[in-house]
C-alpha cells in the first residue's frame, strides 16, 4: 500500500511550545532506550493510518489538515523520528494497513466490531453524531428520523453507522462506501437525512442551502490510538502513555482548537475508562 506523505505547515506558537516540551520530556533517552518502540526508532519513522473525513487535503499544496495531523506530528516529536500520516478512504482500509504491517499505528474511532482486529488506547478525543436534513424537512428530532419510509444516508462501516445500527428500528439505511458519495445521496434526494459526525456535517451544510443539523445527538465517536492485535503489551502501552502526556501538555486541546471542528472535545484521562 503506497504511503501518502505530507509537509507539515508551521505550527501556532502555543502548540509549537507544547510539542517542544513533549519532545523534550522524552529526548532524555526514552525513545532510543524504550524497547516497546525500538523498531520505530531504528526505522526512523512512524507510519500513522488515518481515514477520511478525519483530515482534509489542500488541492494545490497537498497539505493535510485536521486535528489528527497535529497528533501525528506530536508522536513523531516524542519518538524523535519522521511522522508519516498514511491516508485511507475508509476505516477498513486503515485497519488493513495495520494488520498487514504497512502502518505502525492508527488514530481510529473505538468500536467493539473493530476490536476483533485491533486494540485501542483509552479514548482521548470525542465527537458527536447527528443528522443533516435538507431544507423543508419534517425531521426535527431523532424520533422523527426513525420512522417507516425514512431513508438515512450512511457510510458503510463508519463508527457513526455502527452506532446508528444499534438504535435504528424503522428507518432504512442507504449505504455509500465513502463520505462524499454518502453526502451526495442526501443532496440528490436519494436519502432523507445523512447520519455522520457533527463537525463534518457542519462543514458540508453550506453546500445544501437551507439544510440544518439536528440539535440532538445519537452517539459519539471516541478516538483512540489503535495497533494490530498482539501488540497491546508493548506498542499500545507506549501509545497510551504518549496520549496521556500529550493531553497533559495541552497538545490535544490545541489540535482541536486549531482544527475548528465543532462538537469535538478532549476526553480527560481520568474519565477515559
Amino acid at each position: 500500500m503506497k504511503e501518502q506523505r505530507t509537509v507539515f505547515r508551521t505550527l501556532g506558537g502555543g502548540l509549537f511550545l507544547a510539542l517542544s516540551q513533549l519532545a523534550g520530556t522524552t529526548a532524555q533517552g526514552q525513545p532510543a532506550s524504550d524497547p516497546r518502540v525500538a523498531d520505530l526508532v531504528r526505522a526512523g519513522k512512524v507510519r500513522v493510518a488515518l481515514y477520511l473525513p478525519q483530515y482534509s487535503k489542500d488541492p494545490v499544496t497537498g497539505e493535510l489538515r485536521g486535528w489528527p495531523i497535529d497528533i501525528v506530528r506530536a508522536l513523531g516529536d516524542r519518538l524523535g523520528v519522521e511522522a508519516v500520516p498514511v491516508e485511507h478512504p475508509t476505516p477498513p482500509a486503515a485497519i488493513a494497513c495495520l494488520t498487514s504491517g504497512a502502518c505502525d499505528v492508527a488514530i481510529m474511532g473505538i468500536d467493539p466490531v473493530r476490536a476483533t482486529e485491533v486494540d485501542y488506547s483509552p479514548p482521548f478525543v470525542q465527537v458527536d453524531f447527528t443528522y443533516l436534513v435538507p431544507a423543508g424537512s419534517a425531521i426535527h428530532s431523532l424520533a422523527d428520523a426513525d420512522r417507516p419510509g425514512v431513508r438515512i444516508a450512511v457510510v458503510r462501516n463508519h463508527v457513526s453507522t455502527l452506532a446508528l445500527s444499534r438504535i435504528l428500528r424503522q428507518a432504512t439505511p442507504v449505504y455509500a462506501e465513502m463520505w462524499g458519495p454518502a453526502f451526495d445521496l442526501l443532496r440528490s434526494g436519494q436519502a432523507d437525512a445523512f447520519a455522520s459526525v457533527r463537525g463534518e456535517l457542519v462543514k458540508a451544510a453550506p453546500q445544501m442551502p437551507g439544510s440544518r443539523l439536528l440539535e440532538e445527538s445519537y452517539g459519539a465517536n471516541r478516538f483512540g490510538m489503535a495497533v494490530a492485535k498482539g501488540q497491546a503489551a508493548g506498542r499500545l502501552a507506549y501509545m497510551s502513555e504518549f496520549i496521556d502526556a500529550a493531553d497533559a501538555a495541552g497538545v490535544v486541546q490545541e489540535a482541536i482548537d486549531r482544527s475548528g471542528l465543532r462538537g469535538a472535545q478532549v476526553v480527560p484521562a481520568a474519565k477515559s475508562n
